[in-house]
């Protein structure tokens, strides 16, 4: 390993499973460095973490949704001669309503955070855990990877599907140089997700038994990319879905999932043109 301290980056570390990741972490040993839009949250997590563990924290404030942010990120970490060990591609939202009733602006600068920078902070910081030879790279995807795409939210599933599959690739090509790859595809995951995009008061119509904590998703995932799995499904609960569905004709499982979608997605105005 490069460091005494392993290095952990995390994206969209200003709240839920980001947040957690960087405390997880923190308490493993690892120094960090936190970015997401909300520096104000980054500077409280910051404190917290330095004042119980003693790690360095460095945060630097990023929008990722700007086609220039990944590189000027890494940037920044080359002129504090920082390398990374752990990078955790966490930042990420939804986008309700349908696809036609948003504006392209919107679909593009969603792209821009949940695939386009994941992949060149990936492409920007592998080269150097290959030639340290040890990395660890999680992609937090979703359950929603596995199960028929929905109504409402129609990039969502995609761009987690897309995540899970980059990651099989990735941890063929690295697992044989000390990289371990790993696409962490929670459920249900107690956070503010729910309240950003609207859904919360849909959401907590669903079952207890259906939730997990934060710590419970980010506990397993850290386990599961230290073992080298390319992917891991957070949960029994989950685990039994992804398996269902998969056993389901597909036309069933769509159909399943459109009634669903109008029972759980914020659906939103319909364009009309």
């Amino acid at each position: 390993m490069s460091q005494a301290r392993p290095l952990s980056l995390v994206t969209g570390a200003s709240a839920g499973i980001g947040a957690t990741f960087a405390r997880a972490l923190a308490a493993r040993g690892h120094d960090l460095v936190l970015t997401a839009r909300r520096e104000e949250r980054l500077q409280a997590l910051a404190k917290e973490l330095i004042d119980k563990h003693g790690c360095t924290v460095t945060v630097i404030a990023a929008d990722l949704a700007a086609a220039t942010a990944p590189q000027q990120l890494c940037d920044a970490l080359d002129a504090k001669g920082l390398q990374v060990d752990w990078l955790i591609n966490n930042a990420g939202y939804g986008v309700p309503g349908t696809f036609d009733a948003v504006a392209w602006e919107t679909h593009a600068d969603f792209i821009q955070v949940m695939m386009t920078a994941p992949a060149e902070l990936i492409c920007r910081l592998l080269p150097g855990m290959r030639r340290r030879g040890y990395g660890r790279i999680v992609n937090v995807s979703s359950l929603a990877a596995h199960v028929p795409g929905s109504a409402g939210h129609t990039l969502y599933a995609a761009s987690k599907a897309y995540l899970v599959k980059f990651s099989q690739s990735l941890a063929l090509e690295n697992g044989d140089r000390g990289v371990h790859v790993c696409a962490l595809c929670p459920g249900f995951t107690w956070s503010e997700f729910h309240d950003v995009t609207g859904t919360r008061q849909m959401m907590n119509k669903l079952p207890g038994f259906m939730w997990q904590t934060s710590e419970e998703v980010v506990g397993q995932g850290i386990a599961a990319v230290e073992r080298g799995d390319a992917v891991y499904v957070t949960g029994k609960v989950n685990k039994f879905i992804k398996t269902l569905v998969k056993l389901m004709p597909d036309r069933f499982a769509l159909w399943l999932s459109g009634r669903e979608s109008r029972r759980y997605r914020n659906l939103g105005p319909r364009n009309q043109a």
